[in-house]
C-alpha cells in the first residue's frame, strides 16, 4: 500500500490531491524511463496476475457475492466475473502490450526548412491520464499497462461493483513496477469506492492531462456534464448489424448471432438488428429461431413480427437502447438508403456492420456511417483493441478528437517539435 492509500479515505480532497501530486511526479520519472524498465514492469505484472490468481480469484467472489445480493443483471455479473481464462488473459494482454514496439521517441516526421532548420515531429506521453470505469475489473489490468507502455502515469478509479478485484489486481502492476525499479506511483488505484472521490478527479487539472471514462450512459453523462479535464469519451456501444440484400444467409446468420449472443453485456454487442426487405423471409425466419434458441429475447417492428409469435413490439425508446442483455431490436427496410439513415439517426458513433457481397455496397456502407469502427462481413464483438491487435485499449473513443476507435498505446501519447539549428535569427 502506497502512502496515499494510507491516508484516511474521509478527507478525499486530500486523499485525491496527494494522488495527484504523486502522479504528476511519477510520470515525469516515467517519461524518461527506458522502454526495457518500462516493459520489464510489465512482464512482472503478468508474472504477479499468475502468482496471485488464487486471491483475485477470492477478491472476485466478494464482488460477484455482493453483486448478486445487489440484484446485478447477469449482463453486468458476467463483465464482472473473473474466470482462471480471464485472469491468464489480463497476464496475456500484459505480456502482449511489452511486445508492442515503444512509441515513446518515435520520429512522425521531419523536415528541413530553407533557412537550415531541422524540424521534427516525435511522439511523446501525454502525462497523467486518469481511468473511470465501471463493472469490468479487467480495465485495471489493461488501462494501467497501455498507460505505462506509453510513458504515462495513471490514476485508476474502477466501480464500486469490482473493487476488490479492481485492488487485487492493482497490486500486482505495483508488484511489476517495483520489480523494474520504476515507482510505483506510476499506476494508482482510488482506494475508496465513494463517489465524491470521482467528482474530484474531474477537476484535478493541475494533475491530470486527460480522463478517459469507460461505463453506461449515466456515467458518461455525469463525467462530461462534470469535467474540467479533457476527456476521451467512451460512449454506449449501440452497435448495428445490416443485412443487405446481397448477404450470404449463412453467413449473415452465422455472424449476426455471434455478434449478439458471444457476449452480451460488452460495448461491441449489437442491439439492433437491420434486415433488407427483399431478403427478409429468406433470412428472418432462421435467424429469429436461432436467436431465439440461444436465450436471446426478440423486439420488433411489425414487419419482423409477422414472421414469428415470440417476437415482441418494439417502441422508439428500443432503438435508442444499449441492452448489454440477452435482447435485440429487429427492423425490415427498404434498401440501404433506409438502413444508412436509421444507423444516423440512432447509432452512437461506435460500431456499426454491413453483412453483404456486393462490393459497391460494402464500400458505400464502409465510407458513409460516421461510426469509430465501421466493418463489412465481420462481427461486431470484434470491436476491440486485442482484436485489432492493438494488445489491448483502454475503451473505444466515440469522438473525434486525438483518438477515435480503441485507445492503444499510441493513441495515449501526443507529440513535440524539436527544432535544430545552427544559429538561425528570424529576420
Amino acid at each position: 500500500m502506497n502512502d496515499a492509500a494510507r491516508l484516511t479515505t474521509d478527507d478525499i480532497p486530500a486523499l485525491m490531491l496527494d494522488i495527484g501530486r504523486r502522479a504528476r511526479a511519477a510520470g515525469r520519472i516515467l517519461a524518461l524511463a527506458p522502454a526495457e524498465a518500462r516493459d520489464a514492469a510489465l512482464l512482472a505484472g503478468a508474472a504477479a496476475l499468475r502468482a496471485e490468481a488464487g486471491v483475485i480469484a477470492l477478491e472476485n467472489a466478494k464482488d460477484m457475492s455482493a453483486g448478486r445480493a445487489k440484484g446485478l443483471t447477469d449482463a453486468l455479473l458476467d463483465r464482472l466475473e473473473l474466470t482462471p481464462a480471464r485472469i491468464e488473459a489480463m497476464a496475456k494482454g500484459l505480456e502482449d502490450i511489452a511486445a508492442l514496439p515503444d512509441p515513446v521517441g518515435t520520429v512522425l516526421a521531419g523536415w528541413q526548412r530553407p533557412n537550415g532548420l531541422r524540424i521534427e515531429r516525435v511522439r511523446v506521453p501525454i502525462g497523467v491520464i486518469g481511468v473511470i470505469y465501471e463493472s469490468r475489473p479487467n480495465v485495471t489490468a489493461d488501462a494501467g499497462a497501455l498507460c505505462l507502455k506509453a510513458g504515462n502515469a495513471a490514476i485508476l478509479r474502477g466501480g464500486s461493483e469490482s473493487f476488490n478485484s479492481s485492488r487485487a489486481i492493482h497490486r500486482c502492476l505495483a508488484a511489476g513496477l517495483r520489480a523494474a525499479g520504476l515507482p510505483e506511483d506510476a499506476i494508482q488505484s482510488v482506494p475508496t469506492p465513494d463517489r465524491a472521490a470521482v467528482g474530484m478527479l474531474l477537476t484535478m487539472t493541475d494533475f491530470i492531462d486527460v480522463i478517459v471514462p469507460r461505463g453506461g450512459k449515466s456515467l458518461i453523462e455525469r463525467v462530461s456534464a462534470e469535467s474540467k479535464v479533457p476527456l476521451f469519451k467512451h460512449l454506449e456501444g449501440l452497435c448495428h448489424t445490416y443485412i443487405h440484400a446481397k448477404a450470404d444467409p449463412q453467413k449473415a446468420l452465422s455472424v449476426t448471432v455471434n455478434a449478439k449472443m458471444r457476449r452480451t453485456g460488452v460495448c461491441g454487442s449489437t442491439e439492433t438488428i437491420l434486415v433488407d426487405r427483399a431478403i427478409a423471409a429468406t433470412i428472418l425466419p432462421p435467424l429469429l429461431d436461432a436467436l431465439s434458441k440461444a436465450g436471446c429475447a426478440l423486439r420488433g417492428d411489425d414487419e419482423t413480427r409477422a414472421f414469428s409469435e415470440r417476437v415482441g413490439p418494439a417502441t422508439a425508446e428500443d432503438w435508442d437502447t444499449e441492452y448489454l442483455d440477452a435482447i435485440v431490436s429487429i427492423r425490415v427496410v427498404a434498401d440501404i438508403d433506409e438502413a444508412l439513415a436509421h444507423i444516423a439517426a440512432h447509432s452512437s458513433d461506435h460500431t456499426d456492420c454491413i453483412l453483404t457481397e456486393d462490393a459497391a455496397a460494402a464500400e458505400r456502407f464502409l465510407t458513409e456511417v460516421d461510426s469509430a469502427i465501421v466493418m463489412h462481413n465481420a462481427s461486431t464483438q470484434f470491436a476491440d483493441g486485442g482484436e485489432f491487435g492493438m494488445g489491448a485499449e483502454i475503451g473505444i473513443s466515440t469522438g473525434r478528437l486525438h483518438a477515435r476507435g480503441p485507445v492503444g498505446v499510441e493513441q495515449l501519447t501526443i507529440f513535440k517539435y524539436k527544432v535544430r539549428g545552427t544559429g538561425q535569427t528570424r529576420p
